[in-house]
């Protein structure tokens, strides 16, 4: 995966010609020059705050995330050396204060994002899908800012060479609090190893300013040969690249995760079916299948508008079971009960939800995603 801006020397100065503008407080302007291959300068406005927020807000225009912020220098400090990178290929550090920071001796990686307008949903807060987007890009650009990247979407130098990628089987997600627009969270994730020949990766999240925690993830990869779609075993030479980021530690305690098989909803076993899904050319990613975060969204299509209304998601669990591609038409299917496995009366809004989900080939009928969610009464719990 390729640094978004490979440079061969950028340096940030402060300039005292360039124009500000005020919005209620003071801004600094910076000029940002950078030269290419081809010795050709451009340069970018960056406004930052020089108040209280300790972040770059926002460059030629364009709100920039990903920021951290509690490492970032005051703009207003007239420093010649708040940013200074000479270098021939982007490295970890070249790109520290866009991306993310390592921790723990580079073993956790940290990235601070702040909730967007477009990113929260009815209720104003993130949603599922949000929280699940940041996740998978905190996790490439660990990969990334660790120098292992290849030419893959998130796969290593010798997975590239061997045409490999990772896919994702499972991934389990608890929610504690969702953020509004506008909140800063700040993402930890690391990598160990699952079983001979599958890494987990985990996940949490917290609230910037209290630092509590808040949303909690974890998830199992195994490989795949880009081309023939097979699953694959890790070569030795993967291994020892990735070995030395591995971190003995959990972010869901054994006795606390969703490790319980999910069981296949049928016609029969549905409560609500919903069929002619279609995946849009812009549902796909990088390796040339629908992206596993749009799979929650279309599982979410054949859940009762009042259970998305008057209940908080707060657990979801996905398998993944067969990739899809926009040639592919889908069907929906959800069963609901109340937790402890009894009926389920849909009008009785305090009571709490488990339900059961599958995303299917509408042609074949093959299985897609199986899923499980949990939903709290809004009555009765404040998430």
């Amino acid at each position: 995966m390729t640094s978004m801006a490979s440079t061969h020397n950028a340096t940030l100065y402060y300039s005292e010609q360039l124009p500000r503008k005020k919005m209620g407080m003071a801004m600094q302007v910076l000029k940002v020059g950078y030269c290419g291959p081809k010795k050709a300068e451009r340069c970018y406005m960056v406004r930052a705050k020089s108040s209280s927020y300790k972040g770059v807000d926002v460059v030629n225009g364009e709100k920039v995330n990903g920021v951290h912020v509690g490492g970032v220098p005051y703009l207003g400090q007239r420093s010649t050396e708040l940013v200074k990178e000479k270098s021939n290929n982007s490295s970890s550090g070249d790109h520290a204060y866009l991306l993310g920071r390592f921790v723990e001796d580079r073993v956790v990686y940290r990235q601070t994002f702040v909730i967007r307008s477009y990113e929260i949903g009815p209720d104003k807060t993130a949603t599922m899908e949000t929280l699940m987007n940041l996740l998978q890009e905190t996790a490439l650009n660990h990969v990334a800012s660790s120098g292992l990247a290849g030419n893959g979407f998130g796969a290593t130098h010798e997975m590239s060479l061997r045409k490999l990628i990772w896919v994702v089987t499972r991934i389990h997600v608890q929610v504690d609090k969702y953020s509004s627009w506008g909140d800063v969270v700040e993402i930890d994730t690391w990598v160990d190893a699952a079983g001979k020949n599958g890494m987990r990766r985990d996940w949490i999240i917290r609230d910037y300013n209290t630092q509590k925690i808040i949303t909690k993830a974890t998830s199992t990869w195994v490989i795949m040969n880009r081309e023939t779609r097979r699953l694959s075993k890790i070569p030795e030479e993967v291994r020892k690249e990735v070995q030395p980021f591995y971190l003995n530690r959990v972010s869901i305690p054994k006795e606390d995760a969703d490790s319980e098989k999910i069981e296949k909803l049928t016609d029969e076993t549905a409560k609500r079916v919903r069929s002619g899904l279609a995946p849009r050319w812009s549902d796909m990613d990088a390796n040339q299948h629908v992206n596993n975060v749009k799979y929650i969204g279309w599982i979410l299509e054949s859940v009762p508008i009042n259970v998305l209304e008057e209940y908080n998601l707060t657990s979801m669990t996905l398998e993944y079971r067969r990739e899809c591609r926009q040639s592919n038409m889908l069907d929906s299917l959800t069963s609901m009960a109340k937790r402890g496995n009894e009926d389920l009366k849909i009008s009785t809004s305090e009571k709490d939800l488990e339900c059961t989900h599958l995303l299917r080939m509408q042609a074949d009928k093959a299985e897609i995603v199986r899923a499980r969610s949990v939903w709290l009464s809004k009555q009765k719990h404040n998430v």
